[in-house]
């Protein structure tokens, strides 16, 4: 998902979204710490950059 979808989305849908993001990533660092290694690594940091863009575009929309 990219900003421009991001920026059309409510303040509750963002804080939504972010939660079920967080979410994920703890469900997969879960997995990989019970099997030892976890073969889709490009996962990690397509969610860290997910969850960096919401919290940018949720800041954004506080300072307006």
């Amino acid at each position: 998902m990219d900003a421009i979808e991001l920026r059309s989305k409510t303040a509750d849908e963002l804080a939504k979204l972010l939660n079920e993001t967080q979410r994920e990533m703890f469900n997969i660092r879960i997995q990989a710490s019970v099997s030892g290694q976890y073969k889709q690594v490009h996962v990690f940091k397509k969610l860290r950059r997910l969850i960096a863009r919401i919290k940018t575009i949720m800041h954004e929309g506080a300072n307006k």
